[in-house]
């Protein structure tokens, strides 16, 4: 179940949210407590004038879409992007950008998410060769490996009927699986999922994929695990045959301020690879410390 984000500090993203979004957190401002009727009789009460102004203690509203915009759209460059972050523990969020990005290789933890959940679904264990299989896909982001494994769960037909089960409903599978397109937003639900206690996973399906996503390779330590500490991603990256350009993406869980925060930065239209992982770096960063300013 995804985690919830209180309305005043969050807009956008709350609209691409199940609605199970809503249960985690409490709103922060709208309802007050009633005093209880003194038992002693009434004072007089000095007359107040209609024109009066009228104190509330409400806190001021506080649009975090609008903030982080303002935080990331200098640092797109000539390539689109689009962020999502929640903070786990305050369940504060924000959103920037709608549109739809292909997957490349972050679609690797949702074929592992797949499999875990139709193991589950027929109360057995993940086979010798699916681990393996599995550690090379995300560990090393081995592409024959996810080709294995998208084909174990029934391809592009098992990757959609897992997701709609994971509540992802801005993603659309693809037979080539780097094809996939997705939403950040779809992208932070799919991490509530996997590091989320609310899960259609298991604790120990979670644990296990979390472990992976901790120890990928040195030569992907980039991405969203520039905005903090202690973190379990996957990147994706993918040069465009048509264009020559790149689509650059990071997805995890990382740690900032002794706060917990999830991460979803989507590309396209990256000159260089190397450029687009310095954005998507940038980009994490800048949603990071827009949550972090708002506590």
């Amino acid at each position: 179940m995804p985690l919830s984000i209180p309305k005043r500090r969050f807009s956008a993203l709350s609209a691409g949210m199940t609605p199970v979004v809503l249960l985690a957190a409490s709103a922060a401002g709208g309802m007050y407590p009633m005093g209880r009727p003194s038992d002693a009789a009434p004072r007089p009460v000095a007359s107040v004038s209609s024109t009066a102004p009228v104190v509330t203690s409400e806190e001021p509203q506080v649009d975090l879409d609008a903030e982080l915009a303002a935080a990331v759209a200098p640092l797109t460059g000539d390539s689109t992007m689009s962020v999502a972050v929640l903070d786990t523990g305050s369940g504060d969020g924000a959103l920037y950008g709608r549109r739809m990005y292909a997957t490349a290789s972050i679609v690797k933890v949702d074929i592992l998410a797949a499999l875990l959940l139709q193991a589950q679904d027929d109360e057995r264990e993940l086979t010798g060769y699916e681990r393996s299989r599995a550690v090379t896909m995300i560990e090393n982001s081995d592409n024959d490996a996810a080709t294995s494994l998208m084909r174990a769960i029934g391809g592009a037909a098992g990757l959609d009927a897992a997701n709609q089960r994971f509540g992802l409903t801005s993603t659309t599978a693809a037979r080539a699986w780097g094809l996939t397109q997705t939403t950040s937003a779809d992208q932070l639900k799919l991490l509530q999922t996997v590091f989320g206690t609310h899960s259609k996973l298991t604790g120990a399906s979670r644990t296990y994929l979390q472990g992976l996503m901790r120890r990928v390779a040195a030569d992907q330590h980039w991405g969203v695990s520039a905005a903090g500490s202690d973190w379990a991603l996957k990147n994706g990256w993918m040069p465009r045959s048509a264009t020559g350009l790149w689509d650059i993406n990071s997805i995890g869980q990382v740690k900032a301020h002794e706060h917990t925060y999830l991460v979803a930065v989507l590309s396209a239209g990256q000159q260089t690879k190397e450029t687009g992982i310095e954005r998507v770096e940038s980009v994490a960063k800048a949603a990071v410390r827009v949550l972090d300013r708002a506590r």
